[in-house]
């Protein structure tokens, strides 16, 4: 018996040395290495996060917004944007497997202004008065709600000139226009009002404030994004009675949104006419040398006289156009201002994913100057 005993106790022992033997030959995991993470952003809300690292049989990332968990994602970028502002962590995980993984995380700052909802806080300024010119009227938006020189102009256009003649795609509230911090500030939405999937503001001054020749400062900080149209400018006053464009158009500024060279960095001033019976226009642009017109605020001004209009970037000329020809007659007759922001249309273009809504246009001052 005791034999037997002795047997059963020595295969036991064998046994047990045995499996250990098995459990110290498994092969250990090995993590990965040099894991590098590099974020960039790109503008409009846009993080780009690129990574790398040795030994790894996988990447997920995660970048922090609604408790969003890490994702495995393909190839070794990845790239989210961003539409509230706030501080967000962007995590990247290199994984041997699901288990058996080493990370890196990136803080990350999206602003309102990154994001084309904040309203700069520098820019150009321009004076209250300029030699052999008086200052004849101006609105600096100081009050609580717009004086009685402007009136809106609400819906989508129709029936007379659906979508304004361009067919954008908003409808005009007075909701969208408020006064604050002494601007004027028009906000798009994406919102489906009056068949419209986008809202926004237009006003003008016709009827109550007109104007002929003068130099005319506006000074103004632009939204950005695809599809977003803000524009500064005036119409003949005698719109009513020979309709456009033979009362003819100045645009002071247009911008067309996008993130393409010639779009949020680049202002056009252009006038629009009836040559002896067919449409003209003819204008100029200036382009950024670095930024967009959304970073700060600046003046856009025209000096408008009997012989030629100039139009200027924070007080820079970039582009003149002669009115001598008889044919450009409407440009010796008064005209009214029209400052709106308008969604989609022939020429920028409808709004795609990479538009962030809202979006604001925001007017410091319009200041009319006339000579002495």
């Amino acid at each position: 018996m005791t034999k037997m005993i002795q047997a059963i106790f020595l295969f036991l022992t064998l046994a047990a040395a045995n499996s250990c033997n098995q459990d110290n030959g498994v092969e250990q995991v090995l993590l990965p290495t040099n894991l590098n993470v590099v974020v960039e952003e790109k503008g409009d809300g846009l993080v780009e996060v690129n990574f790398s690292a040795d030994r790894t049989n996988f990447f997920r990332v995660g970048f922090g917004a609604n408790n969003q968990e890490p994702e495995i994602v393909p190839g070794s970028r990845a790239s989210f944007r961003y539409t509230a502002p706030g501080d967000y962590t962007i995590t990247v995980q290199a994984h041997a497997t699901e288990a058996d993984f080493i990370k890196e995380e990136k803080k990350v700052t999206i602003t309102e202004q990154t994001l084309g909802l904040g309203l700069p806080s520098t820019g150009f300024e321009s004076p209250m008065e300029y030699n052999g010119y008086s200052l004849v009227w101006n609105d600096e938006f100081n009050s609580n709600s717009l004086s009685s020189d402007w009136v809106f102009e609400i819906g989508d256009g129709c029936p007379n000139l659906c979508g304004w003649g361009n067919n954008e795609q908003q409808f005009y509230r007075r909701e969208n226009t408020e006064l604050k911090d002494g601007f004027l500030i028009i906000t798009a939405k994406q919102e489906s009002i009056g068949g419209k999937n986008f809202t926004s503001s237009r006003i003008k001054t016709q009827g109550r404030k007109n104007f002929t020749f003068g130099r005319i400062d506006i000074r103004a900080a632009m939204p950005r994004g695809q599809g977003i149209w803000p524009a500064l400018w005036m119409l003949g006053e005698s719109i009513t009675d020979i309709s456009w464009p033979a009362c003819g158009e100045i645009d002071i500024m247009e911008m067309i949104g996008g993130n393409a060279p010639g779009r949020d960095n680049t202002v056009h001033g252009t006038l629009h006419w009836d040559n002896n019976g067919s449409y003209a226009y003819r204008g100029g642009e200036k382009r950024l040398s670095e930024g967009v017109l959304a970073d700060n605020f600046h003046v856009y001004s025209i000096i408008w006289d009997e012989r030629k209009i100039t139009w200027l970037l924070d007080d820079v000329v970039y582009h003149e156009q002669d009115i001598t020809p008889t044919s450009m007659s409407e440009f010796r007759e008064p005209f009214f201002f029209i400052i709106n922001l308008a969604v989609g249309g022939n020429w920028p273009g409808n709004p795609d994913s990479s538009t962030i809504f809202p979006q604001q246009l925001a007017v410091d001052y319009v200041r009319v100057f006339q000579k002495d």
